[in-house]
């Protein structure tokens, strides 16, 4: 092979100069500086559990990966674990805030968000707070409650009603009413036996007509036949049809459980959501989409308390807000503010009971006091 002269340069003229120190590209009046301030000040150690490893790589910094996580999130509102490996990468500020660790990759924050955050993130949450208000003394008598619909992770039709359940489970038990007239006029009235009727059929109830009548026909379940060229006998039939009305009535109890007394819908892939109509509404035909009710108790600008109830209605979310708010600061709001979505007989009650001055508007306030007629 002829060599010449002309090889490929595989080098450019430009290099990258950076200064030793990050902080003199870092703009003063940057949000880091201000959060660092507040981080460094908060013991985190209670909440990490140290780990000895022995063998493979070396364990990142958990409380570095926390700052890193809380700042995304800070900046940029819900940030993809990529996002963050992104900017952990590209973007000075993270840089500052790893100090010199290699930048970790998606899933590294996964598996500490996962193993780590899961049970210690409110806790981190209220200590960042009592920082906070300590040295802005923030007013914690005076609190601002609203809140809003936001749309859960899950599949948008896999919805559970609970009316429908209920109004197919009374479906259920006058079919089993039914079919007790047919088992005792076709089989056991020839025994002298009789299956009892009732209005409602307890699963216990149906589990015991069940046993009772196999045993007074004395069938054989290991004996049943199914499939093509087999006949099954009446007995079989009867057994096999009330034993599917049982199944039907433990799938409907389930459900109507899940919903539990406030609810009237849940979702299948996430049973704590619940099916209610949100603002942004992309479908365009009025949908009720799988949500949670978020709920914010505002002091002087600073977020005191933050929950995610499932009830579709702010008047039930307010009680369970209140209860959070005594637990974390150890006593009540004495000003709570709301508008008229939480006015209502029960929170005026609970407002008296705790010491709370009632500035809630109930739902009719402003027809009731303007509306001459």
């Amino acid at each position: 092979m002829r060599l010449t002269n002309k090889s490929k340069i595989n080098s450019t003229l430009r290099q990258l100069k950076l200064p030793l120190d990050l902080e003199k590209i870092i703009d003063i009046s940057d949000p880091v500086y201000t959060f660092c301030d507040v981080m460094d000040h908060i013991d985190l150690t209670p909440y990490f559990t140290e780990k000895d490893c022995k063998t493979g790589r070396p364990r990142c910094d958990v409380q570095k990966l926390l700052k890193v996580i809380l700042f995304a999130f800070m900046e940029h509102g819900i940030s993809s674990l990529r996002t963050i490996e992104k900017l952990c990468r590209n973007d000075i500020r993270y840089m500052y805030l790893l100090d010199g660790m290699k930048a970790p990759s998606f899933a590294t924050f996964g598996n500490f968000i996962r193993n780590e955050l899961t049970t210690s993130i409110e806790q981190i949450f209220n200590d960042i707070n009592s920082f906070i208000f300590e040295s802005d003394h923030v007013d914690l008598n005076h609190t601002y409650i609203d809140g809003t619909k936001m749309e859960a992770n899950a599949n948008r039709y896999t919805w559970v009603w609970k009316k429908s359940c209920i109004k197919n489970r009374d479906k259920i038990f006058e079919k089993i009413s039914f079919l007790i007239d047919a088992m005792n006029s076709e089989i056991l009235n020839f025994q002298g036996l009789k299956l009892e009727k009732r209005d409602d059929y307890a699963i216990d109830y149906v589990d015991s007509l069940l046993e009772n009548y196999r045993h007074a026909t004395k069938l054989d379940t290991s004996k049943f036949v199914s499939g093509i060229g087999h006949r099954k006998s009446l007995q079989q039939k009867q057994y096999q049809e009330l034993q599917g009305y049982l199944e039907r009535l433990k799938a409907y109890a389930k459900h109507i459980g899940i919903c539990g007394d406030r609810r009237n819908s849940y979702a299948k892939t996430d049973r704590d959501a619940t099916f209610m109509r949100v603002k942004r509404d992309y479908m365009g035909n009025d949908q009720l989409l799988p949500a949670y009710n978020m709920q914010a108790a505002i002091c002087d600008e600073y977020i005191a308390v933050i929950d995610a109830k499932p009830y579709a209605s702010d008047m039930e979310c307010f009680v369970p807000l209140m209860e959070k708010f005594k637990e974390t600061y150890g006593h009540y709001p004495k000003y709570p503010v709301a508008d008229a979505g939480y006015g209502s007989y029960n929170n005026y009650l609970y407002c008296e009971e705790h010491g709370m001055e009632k500035f809630m508007k109930y739902t009719m306030f402003e027809k009731e006091t303007k509306n001459e007629k």
